[in-house]
């Protein structure tokens, strides 16, 4: 769980994660040295997992993206296991989610064209033995958001931390 404090560094981190340790200490009202330890904890911890460009999808020649849902048999720890792992290795795979209910994988895909995406489900999915059964929906638009907030910690929507309200 973050204090407000940590939320508040989190969502200048979501917003900017370019900008410096300094400026970051200014927004959320507190000490660069105190911000530096914040977010090195923030990092120990495993809350920042990283940093990240974002990258137009269309100007690396992946102008379409596409949802797959997939299921496959047998349905056991390890065919989940190597399914994931292999299909998260292709190249035109974005993303690979394990879940609940009629499917089993949630593929997010993204190629040049739809002939090349016709290519990929036929020559790469299609052919896997452990796949009975998938279906495409094909994105149109794609709204991601970019700051994230925890749920259920109470904090109110602030962009300083309040030192007078938490000693």
């Amino acid at each position: 769980m973050l204090d407000e404090l940590d939320s508040a560094i989190v969502r200048q981190l979501q917003e900017d994660a370019r900008q410096t340790n300094r400026d970051i200490a200014r927004k959320v009202g507190i000490a660069p040295s105190t911000c530096l330890e914040r977010i090195r904890l923030l990092r120990e911890r495993g809350v920042i997992r990283g940093y990240h460009a974002d990258i137009d999808l269309a100007s690396l020649n992946r102008g379409v993206r596409a949802l797959v849902a997939a299921q496959v048999r047998p349905l056991s720890r390890a065919v989940i296991d190597e399914f994931q792992r292999s299909i998260a290795e292709l190249p035109e795979v974005l993303s690979v989610y394990v879940t609940a209910g009629s499917d089993d994988f949630l593929i997010e895909v993204t190629t040049p064209d739809i002939d090349t995406l016709h290519a990929f489900l036929a020559d790469r999915l299609a052919l896997r033995r452990e796949i009975v059964g998938f279906r495409t929906s094909i994105v149109f638009r794609h709204l991601r958001k970019t700051t994230i907030e925890p749920l259920g910690g109470g904090y109110p929507d602030v962009t300083r931390y309040d030192a007078t309200r938490h000693p």
